[in-house]
């Protein structure tokens, strides 16, 4: 059911990059027994011991299918009016080791295959957040996240934390500075949301799982290299990145000359007591990226000059451009069983969508229910709604006959893309659950002369492994 076959030769670079990162985290899993782990009698917190390792396996296999609907044309970039299906599957084992009380060492290994419907093309707010968008980049396992995450703490007391694989303690200082740095992904620290993060058992769309709007410095696979800065205080934190940039619109590669190109994240995060008793979050987000994007009022000048028989967003590329935008995410719960959740997002849209995906600005609202009313306390019960929008400038740019990397269809009557999620994911046994889906997408791609779409979605997802090696005192 797990498939991590290698198909490359050995010696391949691919395989000289996991082999080293292995190797790193058995040195660095066995330090603290070859440099000594510190007496259980000197009167110091040992609980960490506890919770040193994390070892889980998990996959997560999506089936998608649409039927036909109507077209009045197609272009290079459009979602297919034609009956299709498409599957993907994610691979990852996630492993971490806490070096030292305060220091951990996290690395993931993953394997990505399959495909999307159309190759993941002619929807903004794309219908499967799993599929990576180049399929050339082949199924080989790949490291994913390899980080040092160091936490310096603030104050004594401490409280309790959900262990996760980017995450190992426990418990954490009430009062903490955290630093991470490697590689990892921009949305695992930046615009999270309980209710709307999580492709493998929330919503399955792109516009609804992240901040549309949200330009996040990524590679095509979604990862990048750099440092986030975390603090932590009672009742709020502050959360800072610097992350590279790719070398070209939803590239693999990335730009090393921090100089020249980069991303920078700045996230406030808030927890007020709206209602008494009851969890409210609120996150402001802005962001600012340096690379060599395009212009697409260049590129539509370009065009009208006679110097181009279409706009070509390439051609318009210059190193230093900026981009940048703001978002608001919110969550509130209101019972134990119910929570909802929204999402709003602006970015300056004269210049070119660089590395998530074409969206200019987007709202979202949602809500999940937990089934405890019919006895499923394990089930989840998700809806949400997401209205996106480009600006005049890029509506144009499409109009005209060109071509982003996701969207072009060789016209454009523009309308607002509109998208209705509902999802339930039911727990079978241990980690295993599976989950129907539905999306019902208005104006895909922006186009009034296409659609509506219609996509319905199973989803298998399984995890398994063990957290740690010592048991609980």
């Amino acid at each position: 059911m797990f498939g991590c076959a290698v198909d490359s030769a050995p010696g391949t670079p691919n395989h000289r990059e996991l082999r080293r990162c292995l190797i790193l985290f058995c040195l660095l899993g066995s330090a603290p027994f070859l440099f000594g782990q510190g007496s259980d009698d000197d009167g110091e917190n040992t609980s960490w011991k506890n919770d040193r390792f994390w070892l889980t396996l998990q996959g997560n296999f999506i089936r998608q299918q649409k039927p036909s609907f109507p077209a009045l044309y197609s272009g290079p970039n459009s979602l297919l009016p034609e009956k299709e299906h498409a599957t993907s599957r994610v691979e990852t084992l996630y492993g971490g080791v806490r070096i030292t009380e305060n220091l951990e060492f996290l690395m993931d290994i993953e394997s990505a295959g399959g495909g999307g419907l159309s190759n993941a093309l002619g929807v903004a707010g794309f219908t499967n957040l799993d599929v990576v968008r180049n399929p050339t980049l082949g199924e080989n396992p790949y490291v994913a996240r390899v980080m040092l995450h160091y936490t310096l703490p603030l104050s004594k007391d401490t409280v309790e934390a959900a262990r996760s694989p980017i995450g190992l303690a426990s418990r954490v200082p009430r009062r903490r500075l955290e630093f991470r740095l490697g590689k990892l992904s921009t949305v695992d620290f930046f615009d999270l949301n309980s209710v709307g993060s999580d492709s493998h058992m929330q919503f399955m769309n792109w516009s609804i799982d992240n901040n549309g709007a949200y330009d996040y410095a990524a590679d095509t696979r979604g990862y990048t290299y750099g440092l986030v800065m975390e603090y932590y205080d009672k009742g709020w934190a502050l959360r800072y990145g610097e992350l590279l940039m790719p070398t070209v619109a939803n590239g693999i590669t990335l730009d090393w000359n921090i100089v020249r190109a980069g991303g920078q994240n700045l996230e406030y995060e808030v927890r007020p007591e709206l209602i008494r008793k009851r969890q409210t979050v609120v996150r402001t987000l802005a962001y600012l990226n340096r690379a060599a994007m395009g212009s697409y009022n260049e590129a539509i000048l370009q065009y009208r000059e006679g110097e181009v028989t279409a706009p070509d967003i390439t051609l318009s590329r210059r190193q230093g451009r900026v981009k940048y935008g703001f978002g608001l995410n919110i969550e509130q719960e209101l019972s134990d069983a119910l929570r909802v959740f929204g999402r709003v997002g602006w970015n300056n849209a004269t210049t070119e969508s660089y590395a998530y995906t074409e969206i200019d600005h987007t709202g979202v609202f949602g809500a999940d229910l937990r089934g405890k009313y019919w006895k499923r306390p394990d089930d989840k019960l998700g809806a949400a709604f997401v209205v996106n929008g480009i600006s005049r400038q890029h509506g144009e740019y499409l109009a005209l006959g060109g071509s982003g990397f996701l969207l072009g269809d060789g016209g454009l009557t523009y309308g607002k893309e509109q998208i209705f999620e509902a999802y339930y994911t039911a727990h079978l046994w241990r980690g295993i659950s599976v989950a129907g889906d539905f999306q019902h997408i208005r104006n895909p791609g922006y186009n009034q002369d296409r659609g509506p779409a219609m996509v319905s979605s199973i989803r298998i997802h399984f995890e398994d492994g063990f957290t740690s090696f010592h048991k609980k005192e």
